[in-house]
Formats: structure tokens, sequence, C-alpha cells
């Protein structure tokens, strides 16, 4: 059985909240390269904009949410592995 590979989507978040969250891509695991290196805590990514979103350490702003820092450069993302269980949240990780 042979299973269609998704193409990844110019622009994803991992914010449930955001029109760019995708659960089906999401459950597949993405790694991001971002400028050569693999990059493990991107929230948000565009590629044809050149760039990602990554937590600001621990700050948080008035709803709770992770302060975010805006990274310009080449962003290269792949599928990371086989899709996750159902009900599970897969990261930008490798």
């Amino acid at each position: 059985m042979t299973e269609e590979i998704p193409e990844l989507p110019d622009r994803l978040s991992l914010d449930p909240s955001s029109p760019y969250f995708n659960q089906a891509i999401l459950s597949r695991g993405i790694g991001i390269r971002f400028n050569g290196q693999e990059k493990t805590n991107v929230e948000e990514y565009c590629i044809s904009e050149g760039w990602i979103r990554v937590e600001a350490g621990r700050s948080r702003d008035r709803h709770g949410k992770p302060m975010t820092i805006k990274l310009k450069g080449k962003v290269e993302p792949y599928l990371a592995g086989p899709p996750a269980g159902e009900g599970d949240v897969a990261e930008f990780r490798a």
C-alpha cells in the first residue's frame, strides 16, 4: 500500500488558533533547516518570505502564548518521519 506524501505548505504554524495550522502535516513530523542549521524550537515558518519564528526564552504575552522572534534567512522544511499516533501534535523536530 503506497501512501501519498503531502506537499509541505509555504507557511505552517504550531499554534492551533492560527490559520496556518495543519494537524495532518504536523502529525507526520516536520524538520526545519534554517541557513543550513537544524532548528528544533521553530513555532512558525514561511518559505517564500524566508523567515521563521522562534520562542524568545520563557517570556509570555498577555494571553499566555510564548513571545517569538522572527529570524530571516533560507528556510528548508522536510518531513522528519512516519505519521505519529492520533491525537499527537508533532513539533518541528527532527
